[in-house]
């Protein structure tokens, strides 16, 4: 199952991760954002390191990262942002940025 993140847990989950860590930046009300949540749940399922952001719920976090339109996929490793990803992307996509 992939992670909650908040402003709470993000340093650790996020900036301290040991592996590269994608996150979804997604909402309740959103379409294709309901499309994309099953495929990062897939990745989270076959060990992935995922985290999943409301933005209803961390507008700070949407804001810091200028999230404009959803779904975005950020890809983080080793603390920063490598990779930027807006709309419906499929899970071949991301699973070959996780792994490069």
């Amino acid at each position: 199952m992939a992670k909650t993140i908040t402003s709470d847990n993000f340093e650790q989950e996020v900036l301290q991760a040991q592996k590269p860590i994608l996150l979804d930046f997604w909402a309740t009300w959103c379409g294709p954002c309901m499309r994309q949540g099953p495929i990062v749940e897939e990745l989270a399922q076959e060990g992935y390191n995922v985290g999943k952001i409301d933005v209803d719920q961390e507008p700070g976090l949407a804001q810091q990262f200028k999230i404009m339109s959803i779904p975005t996929l950020l890809i983080f490793k080793d603390g920063k942002e490598v990779q930027r990803l807006i709309g419906l992307t499929p899970k071949d996509t991301l699973k070959k940025l996780l792994e490069d």
